[in-house]
């Protein structure tokens, strides 16, 4: 899905690419499979443990540009870069350490990553995070008397003070997923010049939320990013959250349609502030989050009806950062900045 003459993503089998297209491609996202060979390139891949499902086994992410793309990798970070806009990935295990009893595993991880983040961005100057994708085991699990997505959200809110960044209002789109396995892994887009946040009509600002929630979450609904070429909209995680409260709990289907309805209401808060920027649910890449594969037949089922059938979907097996949760969308898209096309 692109915006013409900048930033586009594909879903779509890495062994189908050409391999002298390599120079356009920002940064590959892979799902349950080891990284496939990239012919000697330095292409940065995050390799992502939630298993794709069915109708999606062996589709990669993958971000390119039109524009000339070089790369770079400053400690754990290896990004690629065109003039406006940077693609960055990192890993960091979670290590115990016996020096540090004030901070999990999970704690330490998360702030080491977005440290090293922040450090690369101010480095070779792409200050604005537009778009940020974070993965670890267990999320749901409690550890240490207290769940660990809880454990994530005190990290990073930490990390973002710590570098001078806003907690609240100026922050990037962004989602949180339990993979199956392995390190916390975080893939994000980065730009020059500075996005539009967007928040949800229909719901409380997650940086808004009450106390019961724990340690507040640190990302917008959604994010547009306009360049001289195109108007790129990057929409959250979005689940079937109507204020701050979870609704039809135990219903996969209903919770299917609120997200839906809540990626229409963005939609709408999009076209509104971008202007002359048109989003369509039709025109948009999607990714669907699965927390039981036995629902796939029932979410794919509403997802086609609300979207149309020639949308790009995959769908992948996670859970989500709320117990009762069962389904998770997020959405990017893009349109010429005339809105034409």
């Amino acid at each position: 899905m692109s915006a013409k003459g900048g930033l586009q993503v594909d879903y779509a089998p890495l062994a189908e690419r050409d391999p002298a297209r390599w120079d356009g491609v920002l940064g590959v996202v892979t799902f349950d499979e080891p990284p496939p060979a990239l012919n000697g390139t330095d292409v940065p891949v995050a390799e992502i443990r939630t298993p794709a499902l069915e109708g999606s086994s062996g589709i990669c992410e993958i971000w390119r540009t039109a524009r000339r793309v070089e790369s770079g990798q400053r400690a754990r970070v290896r990004y690629r870069r065109d003039e406006n806009v940077l693609f960055g990935c990192i890993e960091v295990p979670e290590i115990d350490s016996p020096t540090d009893g004030k901070r999990t595993a999970l704690h330490a991880a998360t702030e080491e990553a977005y440290r090293e983040i922040f450090s690369v961005l101010d480095a070779v100057g792409y200050g604005h995070l537009l778009r940020v994708w974070n993965y670890m085991p267990g999320i749901n699990a409690d550890s240490c008397g207290t769940e660990r997505y809880w454990q994530f959200n005190q990290a990073r809110r930490q990390a973002l003070m710590a570098c001078g960044r806003d907690v609240t209002g100026n922050v990037p789109a962004a989602c949180a997923l339990g993979s199956t396995g392995g390190p916390v892994v975080i893939y994000f887009l980065a730009s020059r010049s500075a996005p539009m946040m967007i928040e949800n009509p229909r719901q409380v600002s997650a940086y808004q939320y009450p106390p019961e929630y724990g340690p507040r979450p640190v990302f917008a609904r959604a994010s547009v990013l306009r360049d001289s070429a195109a108007a790129m909209l990057f929409i959250s995680g979005t689940a079937s959250i109507v204020g701050h409260e979870t609704f039809h709990i135990g219903d996969v289907g209903a919770q299917t349609r609120e997200s839906l309805t809540n990626i229409e209401a963005l939609l709408g808060e999009a076209n509104r502030i971008a202007g002359a920027a048109r989003f369509a649910m039709g025109s948009l890449a999607y990714k669907v989050y699965v927390r039981h594969s036995t629902d796939l037949s029932v979410i794919r089922a509403q997802v086609t009806s609300q979207v149309g059938p020639g949308a790009q979907v995959v769908y992948l097996q996670a859970d989500i950062c709320r117990q009762n949760l069962l389904v998770e969308i997020e959405a990017t898209g893009g349109n010429p900045t005339n809105g034409q096309g």
